[in-house]
């Protein structure tokens, strides 16, 4: 997993509340288990929309995305969070998400921030009166940097150490990988046997 520790690039502000993951990624479109190939499936119903936000030429490649409220709610599924990688999103920014969907996310290396409306309301301004100008996560210092506005988040500081240095839970686990080892060598006399006895 890529460390997260400062990420720069363009936000796109999404006027949506509500925000299911059917809506992020249709369930028609998952058909196979890869992680990969669903950047074009993002918001697919809506990208149909010209006036879309992620169609227009400011936005398309921004890598922020700033929502509204119950962000990522709905069924459990990660394709969503896929979905969002895949486009180029490392980081998405509202005032609540769905509890599952923002496990999924932290587990797979996006960046979820909370932010109070109000501010989420002032950045999607900021944005949309100068959307080529970046916006700067730091993940370290915990802030949220457009313009001359910052806004300071909160986040567990173990995810907050874990996305810092590129680590899933497979990988946390890999770390104890000569221990476990040797616990399965010290285990294996005791277990039991299927040879069968001479008679």
């Amino acid at each position: 997993m890529k460390p997260f520790v400062v990420h720069t690039g363009i936000a796109a502000p999404l006027r949506r509340s509500d925000v299911d993951t059917d809506q992020i990624i249709p369930v028609r479109f998952l058909t196979h288990s890869a992680r990969t190939g669903f950047s074009d499936k993002l918001f697919h119903d809506w990208r149909e929309d010209p006036d879309f936000v992620l169609n227009d030429p400011n936005f398309v490649s921004a890598t922020i995305l700033v929502a509204g409220r119950d962000f990522g709610t709905g069924s459990s599924r990660e394709y969503a969070v896929w979905a969002l990688q895949n486009y180029g999103f490392r980081v998405v920014i509202a005032p609540r998400f769905g509890d599952i969907f923002r496990g999924n996310a932290l587990t797979n290396g996006l960046l979820t921030i909370e932010l109070d409306t109000e501010h989420v309301e002032r950045l999607w301004k900021i944005v949309e009166d100068a959307p080529r100008d970046p916006v700067t996560v730091d993940l370290k210092a915990q802030v949220v940097e457009a313009g001359d506005t910052r806004f300071y988040f909160y986040i567990d500081s173990n995810v907050r150490w874990r996305l810092m240095n590129g680590l899933d839970h497979i990988d946390l686990t890999l770390q104890h990988q000569d221990s476990i080892a040797e616990f399965e060598q010290l285990r294996r006399p005791g277990l039991p046997s299927t040879a069968t006895m001479a008679l």
